[in-house]
């Protein structure tokens, strides 16, 4: 469990489905990652993140505000066929009533100090639509920055969809100083 200012981000726990659920079905939360969020896309998200933690070690958090579900943070093992496969990728996503207050960058800074703390990784990647400016706001806000040769057509989405474009930013691991 790790406590920041204002969150609590913990293991996804069987409480969270419900809230969980509806956020990764929420077509506006959604707008930027899946064309039609569905009911069976969001029960597998959250499997996979659960998983995560028992093959990886990694994985997902509740991100908790006040005893309420705010959304999802933390770190997963990146996508095969994407530029950060086998990477330790970061990750975010709020539910619409906690949008606009910080929280993402609060709890993915927090994940951050986990992943230099827990993990080997030399670097953390971040992937998001190539239109998505608030995520990458976030990454930016976070000290990372977009690769220059990072960039790539995402293969979950369809040629011609405007999700398929992709963008990678990275922030190195902070070298310790004497």
């Amino acid at each position: 469990m790790i406590q920041t200012e204002r969150l609590v981000l913990r293991p996804i726990e069987a409480r969270d489905r419900n809230p969980l659920m509806a956020m990764l079905t929420d077509p506006l939360v959604m707008r930027d990652l899946v064309r039609h969020p569905t009911r069976e896309a969001a029960r597998a998200s959250i499997d996979r993140h659960v998983a995560y933690r028992t093959s990886h070690g990694l994985g997902f958090w509740t991100a908790e505000l006040d005893g309420f579900v705010a959304g999802l943070c933390g770190l997963k093992p990146g996508a095969p066929n994407t530029p950060i496969a086998g990477e330790v990728e970061i990750g975010w996503l709020l539910a619409r009533p906690f949008w606009g207050q910080g929280l993402a960058t609060e709890a993915a800074r927090a994940s951050l100090d986990w992943a230099w703390a827990n993990t080997p990784a030399p670097r953390v990647v971040a992937i998001t639509g190539a239109g998505h400016v608030k995520s990458q706001d976030v990454m930016v806000r976070l000290g990372m920055a977009r690769l220059p040769n990072g960039d790539f057509e995402h293969p979950l989405h369809a040629a011609g969809d405007p999700l398929r474009a992709s963008v990678t930013f990275a922030i190195d691991r902070p070298r310790l100083t004497n």
